[in-house]
């Protein structure tokens, strides 16, 4: 009896503790992230970030003890190619200066809104960068700072400076790909790779990048088809989704491979399959579109796969 109580302890325990865990990088309800901020012990009381690339919006009003961090500081032109994410030592300075720890817990948002505002993408983009430099503790406030309002929770106008962070010594770089790792990939039988953006641009229909259309091979799956119509930073259940994700061939037995334009739209791809739905193997590749568009030696094409 002893043996067989104390195999359930630690089957309990694992099952708990591994739920936990992995659950860490997930989505939040304004309701549990406001208990989470009220605490009385500030030791515990989460990093807010507001990622929002419009600071006037910030000054406008933001969620207490938020501290402003606007996503587009994190990237700038490389070789000619714009918005590349930053070397790791200035990303690694500006997150320290947001206060980003690996002790505590980070809850992130922007503002939530119908088409065409995708503010949601800059917050699921810090949340990729603060899980590339190796934090496990993310939440993504759902619905963002308009549902955040819908629920009457407390805005504030009143600035927040977080305290000097302290970055994780290990960096998880395994969870994007560059453009070597994408080519050795993308053709492989188990590997599917997904551009998250419009229909109309995927397929060459736009006035926007040097080179029309999408990496050969590439299927699409639009970004906003896993969030609400009304407000496009909020996530639908992956049960509601489920079916299109597996029509598209998004399941979790596949390699998958994520890019967008500039790689906002597929982070949001990536953390929704990677952290809502759990699928266990999704790479973002940074570069996306804006890079691979501008490298003529490699193939692209406009047909739908």
């Amino acid at each position: 009896m002893t043996h067989r109580i104390l195999t359930l302890f630690f089957v309990i325990n694992f099952v708990i503790l591994g739920t936990v865990a992995f659950g860490e990088i997930t989505v939040i309800s304004p309701q549990d992230a406001n208990q989470l901020i009220e605490q009385t012990d500030e030791t515990r009381r989460p990093i807010v970030l507001d990622t929002r690339g419009g600071y006037k919006d910030y000054f406008r009003g933001h969620l207490p003890t938020a501290h402003h961090i606007n996503f587009g500081t994190l990237r700038g032109t490389d070789n000619g190619v714009p918005v590349q994410y930053l070397p790791d030592d200035l990303t690694a300075a500006l997150l320290v200066r947001a206060g980003v720890d690996k002790d505590r817990t980070h809850l992130v948002y922007a503002t939530g809104d119908v088409l065409p505002n995708d503010e949601i993408l800059s917050a699921t983009m810090v949340a990729y960068v603060l899980e590339k430099f190796g934090v496990t503790d993310i939440r993504i406030v759902d619905g963002g700072l308009a549902e955040w309002k819908a629920q009457g929770l407390p805005v504030t106008q009143k600035y927040f400076g977080n305290p000097e962070g302290d970055l994780p010594t290990a960096m998880n770089k395994e969870i994007g790909v560059n453009l070597d790792k994408l080519l050795s990939r993308k053709d492989k039988s188990d590997v599917v790779l997904v551009d998250a953006r419009p229909h109309n641009e995927y397929i060459g229909e736009d006035d926007i990048w040097v080179r029309k259309g999408h990496i050969s091979g590439a299927i699409n799956f639009h970004w906003a088809r896993l969030m609400e119509e009304e407000n496009t930073h909020k996530f639908l259940p992956y049960s509601m989704v489920k079916s299109d994700l597996e029509k598209a061939g998004l399941t979790p037995d596949k390699e998958i491979i994520v890019y967008c334009g500039t790689s906002r739209e597929g982070s949001l791809l990536r953390f929704y399959l990677r952290h809502v739905a759990k699928f266990p193997n999704v790479r973002l590749y940074e570069g996306s579109w804006k890079e691979y568009a501008s490298l003529e030696q490699y193939p692209a094409e406009t047909k739908s796969n």
